[in-house]
């Protein structure tokens, strides 16, 4: 094919796109495009053809990608030919013995309201019951509203902690679709292949029904069974006493715990905020500057407390009040990040890892002994012994809440990336906002006692040996780098790394232990473990080291602690050469 033959299909692909596209901005958008490819901007002409590579791909994590025309990006046209295919999907399942439900919902990212709209139309249009979000709200809102109505889908939009540039698509299933343990999770395969298969990437847009009304609007703020208080509810009697009852010395200390919140921008701050208040915690400071939703997310390079810098805000905001606790929710708050001050060495953020321990160490005690502790083969190695000294069980499971939200008889799940499910009888997917109240309330309880996280910490390394995390990402413009750099490593594994013999090396795709998944494990004779994926909603490589060393009474904790962050800091370093190499 001649470079001007393809310049030809290309640029009559991207006008036929134009001419069906239902949003005059990204129509716009796209014939500007266009006209730069013909005035001969090479940039212009590399962007019209990534936008137009391939279709969007629908899977487990639904749809996730930058905002602008094409099939390769998140638009009008890639919604509305997705909500149709998860209609029919439905309307399949259901076979004529029903009328299937779904609830909708969204964040405050650019589109996000109106794609929303668009997916309720066209969901009512096919046959489907609808209910749709009052407003911006939290995703584990909707998660609970799926298990709570009992409908068969739970649609999604946000994007959660991706760039301002990006939006996304999340589905959940339950109902007469999925119950059991999977009821209210998100979707994982085969059912992400059933509904990719029911997308018809060419279906003129035209030709797709929307609705002019028929959906439901679920009730807002200040009105009777308004939906956001009906979940508060909810999870505010999870909070109590480890003993039984909610008692006054309990009250008390809720209430003179200081607390700093910051929703980054997103939409968890009037839902934190009133779980707060209703729970006891009168003592909250919201940062002035992260406290509305903004899609635009301008104090943060990118909108994850896991980013450096992102809680910097938040920090000095504790410091400056004399705060106890810093609560970080991601921008569509299914996650949670805390921050506390350690004695000798001042503010900082708990790892993902170490929120999980103690969340774990929190409910352990008094879990049902038939229940399971849960959480990723990427996390940490601590909640399996929580759970052993609590007689309980413990699963290790894929990466992703799908997989940790589905564990039969789960009471607690957690991953490293911030991801808590502390209440999976009422959300099963991961909720910033349960594990943010039941986090405050064991800060309340420990402050009471004269103690606090950073103590507890030390009591657990004391109990279960001390055990360190840490990552190194490698983030790439190429995705196709990601595959290369994965299949580079397999072919010559480490032999040994930071002078630790490799004694075991796994290939995750093999599928031994856990189901399939695109990545390597390695185990040395000290112990080390160092696990290296391919990130599943961004474009990077990211590897989780963990190192567990014995501690007892009397060591000195903080010398074993940065010896053990020499070794992690070593690790990295080699990985980062073999991976760029």
């Amino acid at each position: 094919m001649s470079q001007n033959l393809h310049h030809t299909e290309l640029l009559d692909r991207a006008a036929a796109w134009a001419d069906q596209d239902p949003d005059a901005q990204t129509q716009a958008q796209l014939r500007g495009l266009c006209w730069r490819v013909r005035a001969g901007e090479s940039e212009a002409l590399e962007e019209l053809e990534d936008r137009f590579a391939g279709n969007l791909a629908f899977g487990t994590a639904g749809l996730r990608a930058e905002l602008g025309a094409g099939p390769n990006r998140m638009n009008s046209m890639v919604v509305r030919r997705t909500a149709a295919g998860i209609g029919r999907f439905l309307i399949e399942r259901a076979a004529g013995s029903y009328v299937p439900g779904a609830v909708v919902g969204y964040d405050a990212r650019h589109n996000s309201d109106k794609f929303a709209r668009e997916s309720a139309a066209i969901l009512t249009a096919a046959g489907v019951r609808v209910s749709l979000m009052p407003m911006p709200l939290p995703t584990p809102v909707l998660a609970w509203a799926v298990r709570e109505l009992d409908a068969e889908a739970g649609i999604m939009v946000t994007a959660s902690h991706n760039p301002p540039a990006d939006n996304g698509y999340k589905v959940y299933l339950g109902g007469r679709v999925e119950s059991g343990w999977g009821r209210g999770a998100q979707i994982v395969t085969p059912t992400d292949a059933q509904i990719a298969a029911l997308i018809d990437h060419d279906e003129p847009i035209g030709s797709i029904e929307l609705a002019e009304s028929g959906w439901d609007v679920l009730p807002g703020r200040g009105e009777p069974g308004d939906i956001e208080a009906a979940y508060l509810a909810k999870v505010a009697a999870l909070l109590t006493a480890p003993g039984g009852e909610t008692t006054a010395d309990l009250d008390a200390a809720r209430a003179d715990l200081k607390i700093v919140l910051t929703p980054m921008h997103g939409v968890g701050g009037h839902t934190m905020s009133q779980g707060f208040a209703s729970a006891g915690f009168t003592r909250v400071s919201i940062v002035p500057e992260q406290e509305h939703p903004d899609p635009e997310f301008p104090t943060v390079a990118f909108p994850n407390p896991e980013e450096p810098g992102a809680i910097d805000l938040a920090v000095a905001l504790a410091r400056e009040t004399g705060a106890d606790l810093v609560i970080a929710n991601d921008p569509d708050a299914d996650r949670c990040a805390a921050a506390v001050e350690f004695p000798g060495t001042g503010w900082r953020m708990l790892r993902g890892d170490e929120v999980g321990w103690l969340l774990g160490a929190r409910l352990a005690p008094t879990a049902d002994p038939a229940s399971v502790f849960a959480n990723s083969i990427v996390s940490s190695r601590m909640l399996a012994s929580i759970a052993a000294a609590g007689g309980l069980r413990h699963e290790q499971t894929l990466t992703g809440f799908k997989w940790i939200s589905r564990a039969p008889h789960l009471s607690f799940g957690y991953e490293e990336a911030l991801g808590y499910c502390v209440a999976p009888e009422l959300v099963r997917d991961k909720d910033g906002i349960s594990a943010a109240l039941l986090l405050a309330e064991y800060a309340a309880e420990l402050k009471a006692a004269g103690s606090g996280f950073p103590q507890v910490l030390d009591q657990l390394a004391l109990a279960h040996g001390l055990h360190q995390t840490d990552q190194l990402s490698v983030r790439v413009k190429d995705l196709g780098l990601l595959s290369s750099m994965m299949d580079a490593l397999r072919a010559t594994p480490p032999q040994s790394l930071a002078g630790e013999a490799v004694v075991d090396f796994e290939d995750l795709g093999l599928g031994a232990h856990l189901p399939p998944t695109d990545g390597l494990l390695f185990l040395t004779d000290a112990g080390t473990r160092v696990i290296v994926r391919p990130s599943g909603t961004e474009p990077k490589l990211k590897c989780y080291l963990e190192i567990i060393a014995p501690a007892a009474a009397g060591d000195d904790l903080s010398t074993l602690r940065a010896q053990g962050q020499r070794r992690l800091d070593a690790i990295k370093a080699e990985l980062l050469l073999m991976l760029r190499a």
